[in-house]
């Protein structure tokens, strides 16, 4: 990967994490997930 991919990536992937988190439970539970499972689901860490 070059360095510009890298940081559009992760930008990318920090934007995913700031809006889940903004989700209320009933709508992260129509997507299936919960709230602890944000990163682990965006980082697949």
């Amino acid at each position: 990967m070059k360095f510009g991919e890298i940081v559009r990536s992760y930008t990318a992937k920090r934007r995913a994490v700031r809006e889940l988190n903004q989700m209320d439970e009933r709508s992260l539970n129509d997507i299936g997930l919960r709230r602890e499972q944000i990163s682990h689901a965006v980082w697949g860490r």
